[in-house]
């Protein structure tokens, strides 16, 4: 069992969300594009949260640490299936967004592994926001303005570079790690 707090309860929250914003879009549900956003919106606000609450009050936990990027990616990628489900998006550019998560979710894991870890930069941070605005603009207007369809590709375009920047500093990290592990190494004897 993990340890009910604040953070770990906005967490499932937000993992919780998702099949209600995959039903709302794509069932017969009387309003569903407003509920879909509604929800969109509110539990992408709790990512922010979670993690303030993790931090603030010192409820940092493994199961949080785990949880809140994969409760991320399952919201964003739930909502842009069934964007592309519904006509909204083209698929190449829900299917770029969905490779480069699943890129980075690995490169975390393998940068955990050897005790690396790199905490998001302005531009993941970036990133982040777009996809958002830009799900909850789909979302929300049918069809698209041609303003939504240039806050998607921005939102792509962000994405794949700050795809780029992550695994370019990982890969810097890991090499400065690297030339400190050999130079700590002891001198064999003479």
């Amino acid at each position: 069992m993990f340890p009910l707090n604040l953070p770990n309860a906005l967490t499932l929250l937000r993992i919780l969300a998702v099949p209600v914003v995959v039903v709302a879009l794509l069932g017969e549900t009387s309003n569903g594009d407003a509920l879909a956003a509604g929800v969109f919106a509110l539990a992408a606000a709790t990512d922010g949260l979670d993690g303030y609450f993790a931090r603030s009050r010192g409820s940092v936990t493994t199961f949080g640490k785990l949880m809140d990027p994969l409760a991320d990616k399952l919201l964003v990628t739930g909502a842009l299936l069934s964007l592309v489900s519904l006509g909204r998006l083209e698929a190449w550019v829900a299917m770029v967004i969905i490779a480069r998560e699943v890129a980075v979710t690995i490169l975390r894991t393998i940068a955990a592994e050897r005790g690396i870890v790199i905490a998001a930069s302005w531009l993941g941070k970036l990133k982040t926001v777009l996809q958002i605005a830009a799900i909850i603009a789909l979302i929300a207007t049918d069809p698209a303005p041609l303003g939504v369809d240039v806050l998607v590709y921005v939102a792509l375009v962000v994405t794949v570079v700050s795809g780029f920047d992550y695994f370019f500093g990982l890969r810097k990290r890991i090499e400065a790690l690297e030339r400190e592990r050999a130079g700590a190494k002891p001198k064999p004897a003479a």
